[in-house]
């Protein structure tokens, strides 16, 4: 089926063309139906198959025109993962007069309160960024028809909830939700049961399952091997980009110094790091300028990468469905 049978408005199907989609991927193909008729969704599928266009086309096309007020608000868990899903809302939306605002902290507010005065449709925030917007009363959620709470699992992960809530108290209670997230702990039930009016469960593939394509090894070593075995692991394989994922932020940044001196180009990612460090360490990686991304597993959750050949874990994922993403 192509994405001209799904029912998406004639500038968001324009966008999808000019963006280089032209099937749509299992989870699309269920959810925009279902968000086109307004229903509330859960989704949950692996990184990579789409789940931002899921979203993104049907809410798009809904919209139609550019309004006074916020309509769409896109919760996020961290930096990178707004910063993504504004580009693409970008990319789709370049052919109609919707205007898109991203929210999020480690930076100065005046860009985002421009982006706000300008007229914002979509608002893609994380929580803490927008809850202090909403203090200052530079943002209003008053005529928010269409929410999605996105890596929704992860914003639990990390003590968002309870901002999550305090957000969603800001919203109408008449609006459309749509809920993603790998796993549905016994939290998320209750958010969802909170926050959802009857959704439609989607589920591509089943959960904490590794993609096919992927080739697994595992190497069982003493801790005071690793170090040794990662710098062997990179003089003997044949890779194009290397992500290594270590659980703390100060492991990051012990394995990246341990590869710096063995000069390899490095470039890491946690939440210590400042937002101009963190989007160049991401640039570079994906510019090609660094090999090897060293990055905490919530700074990396659900991030897309094109041309990683290979993902080490250093330490074994707290959580298992991170070893998934």
């Amino acid at each position: 089926m192509a994405f001209k049978a799904l029912g998406l408005s004639e500038k968001v199907l324009k966008g999808v063309h000019a963006a280089g989609y032209t099937v749509p991927t299992p989870i699309q193909l269920r959810a925009i139906p279902l968000i086109l008729s307004g229903r509330d969704v859960i989704g949950s599928a692996q990184t990579g198959t789409g789940k931002t266009a899921a979203f993104a086309l049907p809410i798009l096309s809904k919209l139609g025109e550019h309004g006074p007020l916020p309509r769409v608000l896109i919760l996020e868990p961290t930096r990178e993962l707004a910063a993504q899903v504004e580009t693409a809302f970008r990319d789709y939306a370049r052919f109609t007069n919707l205007n898109i605002a991203v929210v999020y902290g480690g930076v100065g507010y005046g860009r985002q309160m421009d982006s706000l005065r300008a007229g914002a449709d979509i608002i893609v925030a994380t929580p803490g960024r927008l809850l202090d917007h909403l203090e200052r009363g530079t943002v209003r959620l008053d005529k928010v028809e269409f929410l999605v709470l996105d890596e929704a699992d992860r914003m639990l992960d990390m003590g968002f909830l309870p901002d999550v809530r305090r957000i969603l108290d800001r919203c109408p209670r008449q609006r459309h939700t749509a809920l993603f997230s790998a796993t549905i702990p016994p939290q998320i039930e209750t958010l969802i049961e909170w926050a959802m009016h009857n959704p439609e469960t989607i589920e591509i593939g089943a959960r904490q399952t590794p993609a096919e394509t992927v080739k697994h090894v595992i190497y069982p070593v003493s801790d005071s091997q690793k170090s040794d075995l990662l710098l062997q692991l990179l003089e003997r394989v044949n890779y194009n980009s290397v992500l290594i994922f270590c659980r703390t932020k100060h492991g990051a940044d012990r394995v990246a110094g341990l590869l710096k001196r063995h000069i390899h180009a490095v470039a890491v990612l946690h939440s210590n790091r400042t937002q101009r460090e963190r989007e160049q360490a991401l640039h570079g990686f994906r510019e090609g300028r660094f090999e090897v991304l060293v990055a905490t597993d919530i700074a990396a959750r659900g991030l897309d990468i094109a041309e990683v050949s290979h993902v080490i874990n250093y330490d074994v994922p707290q959580h298992p469905e991170d070893y998934i993403h």
